[in-house]
């Protein structure tokens, strides 16, 4: 049995920031992470040649203020996305290519134009209305919990066109389909993250920036500091949070016991409902996790000698409503070689290709990279992919996401400690919720939290 004054669950972003803000405070920490490695849901890869990239996830952007401090904090630094050219956009089987300055609104007929801004403006107008704290406290909160985000596109988008840009925005953003997720949770996301206009572009946007040599370089440099006080290999299994002495008790599958004062479980939240409390948690709580589904993707990347599409005039970015691969971004390292695609296949597509082979997986995505940036694409020197559905201690990404009616008959559970048992995560945040930004903000809040207990 070891002692620690508290005992943090989960090495990912979340956690390395409360263990960091706790030692800050001088108090004692283990943090028990189940993987061989720290980072959760950002994950370090590398080309044959050892360029590094990003498994998971690896954008930064404009108000993460959080982020861009710690970066500089830890001595890292970031670089800008590609994002000199035009987009490639594929829109109910028409191509176009749009300036990169134009945002990301699509080239298309009058009659679908009008719709697609007349949706975008009452959308933007609704998701202001949410209050990021509480955002079942929205006077409209059960009438927009009770419906999906496909229900609100249906009846609030006219043309095809329409319909078919907020959809592939549901799989870009959430790595889910719209008829998956309750309409105020579309709208406090968007919030959370300023507006949806953020949330989808580059430059002045959440894709904006890298960081040198790859996210998963915070997770890093922060248990570096920490030391001995991160346990890797060590999945959690219950926690006894009612002894005698008023603490707490973790224990790992392997039978290590770890006692303190407090603990903070930083885990998705389907993933924080499938361990064993003693006593249970109240009801309510574990309901909550019941409806907070993982998003479906799989990350995957082609590898070139050169970036051969900047050369037309290209970005790298393409946007499309015909799968399976429906984004793609301009992957490259500052040093402009190898050339590097990164593109996701979401939601539906995610599950459906989950089930074929390797094989089948790279021969599609290699077509549609194809079918953006021309026959060039069909010659990689290196295919490689991230099924973040099949990894066991995440079970799916991005992040959770809120089905109907979970907002309004249990959101107040989300953050709500259980005596000692305190949450954070990136689905925890009210700022920049499923993001770095978000899982740092919700990490250091909730240590804030512990360390006030503590005294």
């Amino acid at each position: 049995m070891s002692d620690s004054q508290v005992i943090v669950i989960g090495a990912g972003l979340a956690g390395l920031s409360a263990a960091r803000r706790l030692v800050a405070a001088g108090r004692d920490v283990t943090v028990l992470e189940a993987r061989n490695r720290v980072g959760g849901r950002t994950e370090a890869g590398a080309t044959a040649d050892g360029t590094p990239i990003e498994l998971g996830g690896q954008w930064v952007g404009p108000t993460q203020n959080r982020m861009y401090e710690l970066i500089s904090e830890l001595g890292l630094s970031t670089f800008p996305t590609y994002n000199a050219g035009e987009h490639v956009l594929q829109l109910g089987g028409k191509f176009s290519r749009l300036k990169s300055h134009k945002g990301a609104v699509p080239k298309v007929g009058p009659f679908a134009l009008a719709d697609l801004f007349n949706g975008m403006r009452r959308f933007a107008a609704l998701a202001q209305t949410v209050p990021l704290d509480e955002p079942w406290r929205n006077v409209d909160a059960r009438d927009l919990d009770s419906q999906t985000f496909e229900t609100w596109i249906r009846a609030n988008l006219r043309t095809g066109a329409g319909r078919a840009y907020f959809r592939t925005v549901a799989e870009a953003v959430f790595s889910t389909d719209s008829a998956d997720m309750s309409m105020l949770h579309v709208l406090f996301y968007a919030h959370s993250g300023t507006d949806l206009e953020i949330l989808l572009s580059t430059e002045g946007g959440a894709q904006q920036d890298r960081i040198v040599d790859g996210s998963a370089q915070i997770s890093q440099v922060m248990a570096d500091a920490l030391g001995d006080s991160v346990v890797l290999n060590s999945p959690v299994r219950r926690i006894d949070h009612d002894g005698s002495d008023g603490g707490v008790t973790v224990t790992t599958r392997e039978g290590r016991r770890f006692t303190g004062s407090h603990v903070i479980v930083t885990l998705p939240p389907t993933l924080a409902g499938r361990l064993e409390y003693a006593p249970a948690l109240p009801s309510w709580r574990d309901q909550l996790t019941q409806r907070l589904p993982a998003g479906s993707v799989i990350k995957v990347y082609c590898v070139y000698a050169t970036p051969f599409w900047r050369a037309d005039g290209l970005t790298g970015q393409a946007a499309s409503d015909t799968g399976p691969v429906k984004v793609t971004f301009d992957n490259t390292p500052p040093s402009g070689d190898p050339g590097i695609l990164v593109g996701f296949l979401e939601g539906n597509d995610g599950r459906e290709w989950a089930r074929r082979s390797l094989e089948d997986r790279r021969g599609a995505v290699i077509e549609c990279f194809a079918r953006y940036f021309g026959p060039a694409a069909r010659s990689p020197l290196e295919y490689l992919e991230r099924d973040w559905m099949a990894e066991e201690f995440s079970r799916g990404c991005y992040g959770a996401h809120f089905t109907p009616g979970v907002w309004t008959a249990f959101g107040s559970a989300l953050r709500e400690p259980v005596g000692r048992i305190h949450w954070a995560g990136a689905e925890c945040s009210p700022v920049w919720n499923g993001y770095m930004e978000g899982a740092v903000r919700s990490g250091e809040r909730t240590a804030d939290d512990v360390i006030a207990q503590t005294g």
